[in-house]
């Protein structure tokens, strides 16, 4: 119950990765918001069913006033957000291709949810953080960053830009001893991954090979990391990128 008295913030927390993620800090003792453009009070209430702990809210990371809006009914609620997970991305709806083939739109909607999004969010926390000096930052990076993996230039270079966010929220932000780290996956066969094939068919045999530990990754390899990153035993961890790819070669 490592996480007992602290609220956690989980962006795109409806399904996927996310989900798993608050599952892991509700059982480690924490209060969770879920924030999602759509079925979140129905995943919180399954998690849930009293209510007491998880609440579900409707919120839009790339618009920052749905994220102020979030952020203050959190607040209302649980008292304010101390660990923030920064998850809510594109990836499992893209389509593979060569970067030339991407219109300026397909770039820009990438952008605006995987860098605005956490960069809206770490805005609307920071002043509680601040306030009560403590805070964790987690933001969800990629391995695809570090390798460069071709055809799917937009989500990677977004990707990149996450783990160098952190950095700078890591420098801005220790002062009030509030960390910000990053968690690197690589492919993972969260639900929502399962349900776009392409991903999978075309990514999946050449990054398992490129494990030192060489199967797929699962949403429970994940949850450890989410875990203690948000805890205690942190403390005295920030900027850095945490790659959880089973060992992986970059090459």
């Amino acid at each position: 119950m490592r996480h007992t008295g602290r609220t956690a913030l989980i962006t795109g927390g409806a399904t996927g990765l996310g989900r798993v993620f608050a599952e892991r800090l509700l059982a480690d003792g924490a209060r969770v918001a879920i924030g999602d453009l759509r079925g979140s009070e129905n995943t919180a209430r399954e998690l849930d069913p009293g209510g007491a702990l998880c609440m579900g809210i409707d919120m839009d990371v790339a618009d920052e006033a749905s994220v102020h809006s979030a952020v203050k009914a959190i607040e209302a609620r649980f008292d304010g957000v101390d660990i923030l997970v920064n998850n809510a991305a594109l990836f499992s709806s893209l389509v593979n291709r060569p970067f030339d083939q991407y219109s300026g739109d397909e770039w820009m909607t990438v952008m605006r949810v995987n860098t605005l999004g956490p960069f809206n969010c770490a805005k609307a926390v920071a002043p509680h953080m601040k306030a009560q000096r403590w805070g964790r930052i987690i933001n969800v990076a990629s391995t695809s960053a570090l390798k460069g993996l071709a055809n799917m230039a937009h989500y990677v270079t977004s990707k990149g830009a996450v783990i160098t966010f952190t950095r700078v929220l890591a420098r801005e932000l220790g002062a009030w001893n509030i960390t910000a780290n990053a968690l690197a996956p690589g492919l993972t066969l969260s639900d929502q991954i399962l349900k776009n094939d392409d991903h999978i068919a075309k990514f999946g045999e050449a990054i398992r090979k490129s494990r030192s530990i060489q199967r797929d990754a699962l949403p429970g390899d994940l949850v450890g990391t989410v875990s203690f990153l948000a805890s205690n035993d942190a403390a005295f961890m920030t900027g850095q990128t945490l790659c959880v790819e089973g060992g992986a070669i970059f090459v």
